[in-house]
């Protein structure tokens, strides 16, 4: 079982405590293991061995650590397996509800035995909750439409849709008479790879306390608008048409710092924040960091405020996961993070010599008006058929037309000739070394064979890097978010193959793919590794999402020295692994 399994389990049995009324330090000690494990760069399923490594996880203890070791050996965890067979299986999704809460399971378990949704929506209809407390009329009416919304839009949302979203509310809710500012919060602003849902922020004369109603009425009419959920005073809540839920919350100016930090989370990260101020005689909510003796307000307007008031440099969005980023601020050390800014270029991309939509040209200019110093053009190999990838002799008259068109641009911008070539299923390569030899960036990815065990895949990619012209291993889980699940690897050791070999490992930007995940990115730093972000673009469009992939390396900690195509083109090529090298190249650090 891998670690986002095991992260489940741990927050389910959380989820089955609390609906049990268990002890409040016991949930949170799971929730904690869970936050912990889904974040650990190394597979828990390696260290059950050797329980002593399990405890150098932090919040990981003694019984935890023996819950970790139930997880990988029997794929559950013992009190989660009792207090499941005391409900059902079932109950959890009740959870997944709006507005369902542990209290009101417990309640609806307790009069009528209801354990899944379906024999909720079942008691709705035939009248068995009237007259339990809190089960009136309206309230049943609102869990029908919950139960009804729940089945329409359960799951996460790709981050690039969520943004998507984002966009075009933004630029209605800035429209509105009174608004000044409009921010989006939660998964989105950390960066998040997926999100649950959009929470937005605004402020302005609009949404001073008495004022609010326009406002809100007019938020309700937007178009986009599948069903509304609630509407108050200071809050509209709704699901759009793709069955995104949205938050819109209307904030008095003087609390817009202390709701930004709030609604952007993490939930580890604020629960933390609030204790340290509780130690400091303060108390942090939505609205302010005030004194607990007389309630004055310390901070609110600003995050800065907030977090400087606290002993603490502010600290990015996308750091803020409870993974030693409050220690770092209060010790003054948070990294200067990578930013787009930063990038100098763009090593894989495919034209319409295979399966893109635009020429070499085309990509050379796009990718120049982004203010880019490089790019590589990285069409496929002939195993994939359907892409219409590229044999010997075409690869070959393409890194013809590549370099004519790298003297046309007259050093505006560089083209690099290259391939994304196929990993077979015996780890050779699909192009002969003959063919890879003419080229300046060679990526070989996995496309193809997904399905194999653990130990072949791991031979299967290890034999591939081995090859001398290999630069770089594109997309190194081979996921596709909310598609396919990660192959099965020994990803420590392929990464630390990586490093000794000085093949880059490609984070793919591309928002279908994120690949590598933030977790296998920062296993990837630990093992030594060296970073190329590319955005596998097919469309000069697509270049444009670089800053999806930007938002992964932030949330790994990621810095400029530590991404290859942050370099100059002379020092980039000086630091990839020399061309039909079997020794590392010597860094340029």
């Amino acid at each position: 079982m891998n670690n986002p399994g095991i992260a489940r389990l741990l927050e389910e049995t959380a989820d089955l405590l609390e609906i049990d009324g268990g002890d409040s330090f016991r949930i949170r000690s799971y929730r904690r293991a869970a936050e912990a494990v889904e974040q650990c760069t190394t597979a828990i399923a390696d260290l059950v061995e050797t329980p002593e490594r399990l405890l150098e996880i932090p919040g990981i203890g003694k019984g935890m650590a023996a819950n970790l070791q139930a997880a990988v050996r029997t794929q559950s965890i013992p009190l989660r397996d009792e207090l499941l067979a005391s409900y059902s299986a079932e109950i959890l999704k009740l959870m997944k509800l709006p507005g369902m809460g542990p209290k009101t399971v417990r309640l609806l378990w307790d009069a009528a035995q209801i354990s899944s949704v379906d024999a909720l929506e079942a008691a709705i209809r035939a009248g068995q909750l009237k007259g339990l407390p809190r089960m009136g009329e309206k309230q049943l009416a609102k869990l029908q439409k919950g139960i009804d919304d729940y089945r329409r839009s359960a799951g996460r949302f790709r981050i690039d849709h969520v943004e998507d979203a984002w966009q075009a509310l933004r630029s209605f809710l800035t429209a509105q008479r009174g608004v000044e500012t409009v921010t989006a919060a939660g998964s989105l602003r950390r960066g998040r790879e997926t999100a649950g849902d959009l929470d937005i922020l605004i402020t302005g004369p609009a949404c001073e306390p008495g004022t609010t109603a326009p406002l809100i009425e007019a938020v309700a009419g937007y178009d986009g608008i599948r069903d509304l959920i609630a509407k108050g005073e200071n809050k509209i809540s709704f699901y759009l048409q793709n069955s995104l839920q949205v938050d819109v919350r209307l904030l008095p100016a003087q609390s817009h710092g202390a709701a930004l930090q709030y609604f952007t989370g993490s939930k580890m990260h604020n629960v933390v924040l609030r204790q340290r101020a509780l130690r400091m005689g303060y108390t942090l909510n939505e609205w302010a960091l005030a004194r607990v003796e007389d309630g004055s307000v310390v901070a609110s307007e600003t995050e800065e405020a907030i977090y400087a008031a606290l002993g603490l440099d502010w600290i990015p969005p996308e750091l803020r996961e409870n993974l030693g980023e409050i220690e770092a601020a209060q010790a003054h050390s948070l990294p200067r993070l990578v930013t787009i800014d930063d990038l100098r270029g763009d090593l894989h991309m495919h034209t319409h010599a295979t399966d893109g939509h635009n020429s070499i040209e085309e990509m050379a200019e796009a990718a120049c008006a982004r203010g880019y110093s490089y790019i590589a053009i990285t069409d496929h190999s002939k195993n994939l058929a359907m892409t219409n990838g590229l044999n010997e002799e075409r690869a070959l008259e393409h890194i013809e037309r590549i370099r004519a068109v790298d003297r046309a641009m007259n050093g505006r911008i560089r083209v690099l000739t290259g391939i994304e070539v196929d990993i077979l299923t015996d780890g050779t390569l699909d192009l002969p070394d003959t063919v890879l030899a003419e080229m300046e960036i060679v990526i070989a990815s996995v496309h193809t064979g997904l399905q194999m065990p653990r130990e072949a895949m791991t031979e299967r990619i290890l034999r591939a890097i081995e090859n001398p012209y290999v630069r770089i291993l594109g997309h190194g889980t081979g996921r596709l978010l909310l598609r396919r699940e990660p192959y099965e690897l020994d990803l420590p050791a392929v990464l630390r193959r990586c490093a000794e070999l000085s093949v880059a490992v490609e984070h793919n930007a591309a928002p279908e793919r994120l690949d590598m995940c933030d977790r296998d990115l920062r296993l990837a730093l630990e093992m030594g590794c060296r970073l190329a972000i590319n955005t596998d673009a097919h469309d000069t469009r697509h270049l444009d999402k670089m800053h999806f992939g930007v938002r992964q390396l932030r949330r790994a900690w990621v810095t400029p020295q530590q991404v290859l195509n942050t370099l100059p083109i002379d020092e980039l090529l000086a630091a990839l692994r020399q061309r039909g090298s079997t020794h590392p190249a010597q860094s340029s650090d």
